[in-house]
This record gives structure tokens, C-alpha cells and sequence, in this order.
């Protein structure tokens, strides 16, 4: 830890915890596509040296097939299937190996059909987050079962292992002696033989005499989830995952705050049947366009559903139990998991990527990481649209992508043919590019701290706080208003609550308390006015947030010379996206890229605020290891003497 972060944390009283745990090393929404062949899915897990629990869905067809879960408790050839209440099976060729960061699949069906589209979601054993048991019943009421979770559970499972009885559940949003079952769709049951009516402690949990939980006949094994519990992120006090209840009206959107924003939730009502959702990120889970659901007590298929049932927030998510699958107004129970990265990223590969190339319409282009929001732009040499899209808004190949475009003052409208993120098409780590048109070109980003961020937002029409999960100073915020009437994207540069500059045009930088509320923003939130670029009231936002990540990124300025000027950005290896505005006269929005190449001689670019194709020919921008270089030959949206100008540089 650097001297820097010891004085911050000791000037706030914090003690930095010695070894940091985040969401990413301990929970994985893997999807794959089956092979019918051994295949290795990489989801940086460590299972073979911490343990955990790998739970594998079939998604469509070929095949209806039911859930998979496997422990490295129980072994790798034993299974269970939370959409029965069988006993417990053995198959050499489901999961073969547990490995340091992943697991290894064999040739059955059920999790690895030829042609198959899965989902695998990873549950790795760590203090505050989750733990395995297994025990033999001894049929004494009260008995006392140890765990090593490390906190009190939100939400204990427990299945027998050589029996057919059911999955029976303990939360700790029920009353007192009451269970629910994951394989059925019954409302809540008393029966205090089961977990008994002792609340669970940090050391153990209780069962009765019941069979479903401590038959003297019968094995079984328990799946324990804790609840704000801390022990992540630097300092050891972030919660990554909840478990709670909402009571919601059907009819409106009941808002659950987490302190987060969730990337996977597994939710049902409690008091009415229903069956149990399973959501993510990774399938479709958005601000407010729907998502993709599985359910635990059903071997069917994956669905898709486009009412606004489940939302995410920065801090949370909405239910309307009169949508998609629930059953109306009462009381739901729910397990939620964080988002992540948590960590700070150390390389712009790990989150940056630009690729050039002739898309034939079904390939998965490979980024390396989960990639959130993308800025493409269909036939570099041709004139046409700037998109952007991101994975927050939706952006699916099944159903359509929510487009908006850089060069233009258009709401946004869902288009099929432009990069998708989600679909039914397995797309973990890249893009699907649905056009066959030569050479595209697109920059795909991922959210993670530091660097960059993605908010939706409603307007209220009046100034307020928007949350975000930036972790950061934002430097570059950038909203556009997504539903209604057309308005034009503001940006609000350097951190400063008065300055205003136009993506979609060549305006120099104005002065307007409105926008920003005359308010700098901080690392937690930014504060728009009631103006109608920025929180018009009833209508959605998208705000993408950047900030400088050491040798990652750098927002920030320079001073033009007309003469060759070296921008120093703490790079090792120069920047591989550099984006430049004039900020005190007009001027285009500039991008150079890497993909397409910065070699001094040729440095094509595209201006985000236009709809020309890329300008070749010209040596404007080279780069430099530190960053890049503007050149002598650039013109003055580039390099006036005395000229200011704002840029943002990728590694």
C-alpha cells in the first residue's frame, strides 16, 4: 500500500485491511457456449484452492435441461438439481475438475451440449460471503451446525443428499420457524422441525428433527449466503451481497436500496406462489429495458421478457410485482450480489480495447473483459452515425440494441444491426458486430473504478445529486437525454460545475451554472440543475463518467504552442485512444485510435460530432511513451498557440 492511501486512511480514522477481498475474485456470471467436447471455462475463480459452488444452467435449446449445481465439498462428479428434489447424482462427465481460476467441463449434455447457450454462476467459500457444509443427521432437535461463513447467513439452503426431499429454504426476512421450498412455487410454510425457531450466529445454524434437515437416515449439505457483511474492498467495510425483502405494490416501481449497484439478484415472493428468478447483468439485467430470467425451481428454459419488472440502480434495483413473471403485490425475498470490478485497474487492455476489422455478422470479437458500453461507427471510410451503446441501457441481438449517436441531438431507438453486447448469441468477454460492413470500427469500454462509469437516470426537473460508481472525482461527464424531444449532449470537463461544452457540435466551452448547478462534482455523485439537457423531469438520462486511472487514463489539458508538444500522461507504453476538443474557440471533437493507427505520417480521425468518414493523410497526433505528441503541422482545433484544450488518453 503507498504512503498515499496509509496517510488518507489514517487522516480518516480507517484501518486498511492487510489483504483485500473483491466481488470478482469470489463470484462469476460465466456464459459459454457447449461443445459437446472437455472445454475449460476461465472465470478467474479459485476453486481448487478455496472451494465454492458452481451452478450451470442450459439456457435454450437444443435441449430443456435442469439446473447443475456441484461443490467441491461433495466432489466434482456429484450433482444436484435445485428443480428437483432427487437425490443426489453421480456423472463422470459433468464437471471434471476444479481449478485455480475456473472449472473444467466434460462431454454430458446437461451443461455441455454441442451447440448449447449457458450460464454458469460461481460461488467462491470466503468469510461474509459464502460457505459449503455438509453433516450427517442425527435426527436430535436443535442441533448446532458449524460453518465457517464468518458472519450471522441472510440465507441458509439445505438439500439431502441421499434422499428425495425437498430444498428447503431459511432467510432471514421470514418469521421464526418458517422455510420455503427452491424446487416448488408454494408460499411460505411454518415448521420449526426444520430450521427450528434459534436465529442463526457467525459460528453456526440450527436444525430440528425434521428429514428435510437432520434425519438420522439421511446426509446433506447447506449453501450459506451472508448479508452486509463487509469485509471487502480496500478497507475491508464494503458489503457485496444482500439478502433482504421488499414489500412491493404491484403497479409501481418499489425501490430497493443495496448501497451498490447488483450484477446478479435471486428473487421470489414470500407470501404468494411463485417461482424463483434468476438475474444478471450478463443476460440482459438493465436500468429499465428488461431482462432475461431463469427460474431455480424450473428445468425450463431461459425467457425473455421486456416490462420493467426488475431495474438496476446505482444503489440498488426496482421491482413491479405486477410484471414480468411475479405475482402481484406482497412481500419479496431476494439474494444480491454486487457488480463488480471492484478493483482499480492497472493496464488499458484489461478495459480498453479498439478493433478495426470486417464483421461477418456472427462472430464474437475477443476483448479480454466484460465489455459495458461500446462507440461504433459503420464503414470508417464511409459517411455515417457515430453509436453508442452499453450494456446498462440494453443491448441485445435477440431484441435490438438502445442506440444513440455522438454527431446527433436524437433520443435513443432500438436498432438490430449495430454491435451487441448480450443476446442469445455467447458474448462473455467482447462483442457481436451484426453488420457486414468493411471496416468498422469500435472502442469498447468497461466499467470499473477509477476509470470509468455508466449512470441512468431519470429527470426530476429540478437540481439533485445523481449516485455513481466511479470511485472517483469524475473529470469528463458526459449525459444525454434519452427519451422525448431531441436535446443535445452536454459535457461537463475537468470537474467543474460551470463549464459546458457540446459533444454533438463545435462550441466552445461556455460558462452556464444550469447543466451542472454550478456544483463540481465528487466520488459519489454529480449534481445536475433542472435544465433540459441534464435532468429534464419525467425524462431517462445516460451519464458516462471518466477519470484519470494511473497508467490507465488521463483526463485532463494543455495549452497549444503551434509548435511539436509532448502531453505527458504516466504512461509505459504511449496511448492507444486519444480524444481532443478545443475548448476555447471552436472546434471539432477529434479521436485517434491505435486500431487504426497514430504512426507519425498517418494518423487518420474521426470527429465524434460528425458524420464524415475518417480523414487519412494527415500526421496531427503521433504518440510518445508518456502519452502522445500534437505536431506543428496540426491545425488550430489542435494547436493554436495560446489555445486550450481538453483531452482524454487510453493506454
Amino acid at each position: 500500500m503507498t504512503g498515499i492511501l496509509q496517510a488518507i486512511f489514517s487522516f480518516f480514522g480507517v484501518t486498511p485491511s492487510t489483504s483485500a477481498n473483491y466481488i470478482e475474485d469470489v463470484f462469476s456470471t460465466y456464459l459459454y457456449t457447449g461443445t459437446g467436447a472437455t472445454q475449460t471455462i476461465t472465470n478467474g475463480i479459485d476453486l481448487s484452492g478455496k472451494g465454492g459452488l458452481v451452478w450451470n444452467k442450459q439456457r435454450a435449446t437444443p435441449g430443456t435441461q435442469g439446473h447443475m449445481l456441484t461443490d467441491t465439498v461433495r466432489g466434482v462428479t456429484k450433482f444436484l438439481q435445485s428443480n428437483d428434489s432427487a437425490a443426489q447424482g453421480t456423472l463422470a462427465s459433468g464437471i471434471t475438475s476444479f481449478n485455480s481460476n475456473g472449472f473444467t467441463l466434460g462431454t454430458d449434455n446437461t451443461q455441455n451440449q454441442s451447440g448449447s447457450t449457458n450460464v454458469s454462476w460461481t460461488f467462491r467459500e470466503q468469510p461474509k460471503f459464502f460457505d459449503v457444509v455438509t453433516w450427517t443427521g442425527n435426527n436430535v432437535s436443535g442441533r448446532a451446525i458449524p460453518h465457517n461463513l464468518g458472519s450471522v447467513p441472510g440465507c441458509i439452503i439445505i438439500k439431502g443428499t441421499n434422499n428425495t426431499q425437498n430444498w428447503v429454504v431459511w432467510h432471514r426476512s421470514l418469521s421464526a420457524g418458517q422455510f420455503m421450498l427452491l424446487n416448488g412455487t408454494n408460499a411460505v410454510n411454518t415448521n420449526s422441525a426444520i430450521f427450528t425457531t434459534t436465529t442463526p450466529t457467525a459460528t453456526e445454524f440450527y436444525v430440528g428433527s425434521d428429514a428435510a434437515s437432520n434425519s438420522s437416515t439421511f446426509t446433506y449439505v447447506a449453501y450459506l449466503f451472508a448479508h452486509d457483511a463487509g469485509g471487502f474492498g480496500l478497507t475491508g467495510t464494503d458489503n457485496v451481497i444482500s439478502c433482504g425483502s421488499v414489500s412491493a405494490t404491484g403497479g409501481v416501481q418499489n425501490t430497493v436500496n443495496l448501497g451498490y449497484e447488483p450484477a446478479f439478484v435471486l428473487i421470489r415472493g414470500s407470501d404468494v406462489i411463485n417461482s424463483w428468478q434468476m438475474i444478471d447483468t450478463m443476460r440482459g439485467l438493465t436500468a429499465d429495458t428488461g431482462c432475461n430470467r431463469l427460474l431455480a425451481n424450473s428445468n425450463n428454459n431461459e425467457t425473455n421478457t421486456t416490462t420493467k419488472s426488475i431495474c438496476l440502480t446505482a444503489t440498488g434495483f426496482t421491482i413491479d410485482p405486477s410484471l414480468g413473471g411475479f405475482n402481484g403485490t406482497g412481500t419479496y425475498i431476494y439474494i444480491a450480489i454486487r457488480r463488480g470490478p471492484m478493483k482499480v485497474p492497472t493496464s488499458g487492455t484489461s478495459v480498453f480495447s479498439p478493433t478495426l476489422a470486417t464483421f461477418s455478422g456472427t462472430t464474437v470479437t475477443n476483448t479480454g473483459f466484460v465489455v459495458d458500453m461500446a462507440i461504433n461507427k459503420n464503414g470508417v471510410a464511409t459517411v455515417g452515425n457515430n453509436f453508442v451503446l452499453d450494456r446498462l441501457r440494453g443491448s441485445n441481438n435477440s431484441t435490438g440494441q438502445q442506440t444513440i449517436s455522438t454527431n446527433t441531438t436524437s433520443a435513443e431507438s432500438a436498432s438490430s444491426g449495430r454491435v451487441a453486447l448480450t443476446g442469445s448469441v455467447t458474448i462473455q468477454n467482447g462483442f457481436l458486430e451484426q453488420n457486414t460492413t468493411a471496416n468498422n470500427i469500435v472502442w469498447a469500454f468497461q466499467r470499473a473504478p477509477s476509470f470509468f462509469d455508466v449512470v441512468c437516470y431519470t429527470g426530476t426537473g429540478s437540481t439533485r445529486t445523481v449516485t455513481h460508481n466511479l470511485g472517483a472525482v469524475p473529470e469528463l461527464i458526459i449525459v444525454k437525454k434519452r427519451s422525448g424531444t431531441a436535446r443535445q449532449w452536454a459535457v461537463q470537463p475537468l470537474s467543474v460545475g460551470t463549464r459546458l461544452l457540446v459533444l454533438n457540435a463545435t462550441n466552445a466551452q461556455a460558462t452556464d451554472a444550469g447543466p451542472w448547478a454550478n456544483t463540481n462534482p465528487t466520488s459519489s455523485v454529480f449534481t445536475v440543475g433542472g435544465d433540459a439537457d441534464t435532468n429534464p423531469v419525467g425524462d431517462t438520462l445516460v451519464a458516462y463518467l471518466f477519470a484519470t486511472c494511473a497508467g490507465v487514463s488521463k483526463v485532463g489539458s494543455y495549452t497549444g504552442t503551434a509548435a511539436l508538444l509532448t502531453v505527458n500522461c504516466g504512461f509505459a507504453a504511449g496511448a492507444r485512444f486519444v480524444l481532443i476538443k478545443r475548448t476555447d474557440s471552436t472546434g471539432d471533437w477529434y479521436v485517434w485510435d491505435s486500431a487504426r493507427g497514430i504512426s507519425s505520417g498517418n494518423d487518420p480521425y474521426i470527429l465524434l460530432n460528425s458524420t464524415a468518414a475518417e480523414v487519412t493523410g494527415t500526421n496531427y497526433v503521433d504518440t510518445d511513451a508518456t502519452g502522445f505528441k500534437v505536431t506543428a503541422a496540426a491545425p488550430a482545433a489542435l494547436n493554436a498557440s495560446g489555445g486550450t484544450y481538453i483531452f482524454l488518453a487510453i493506454a
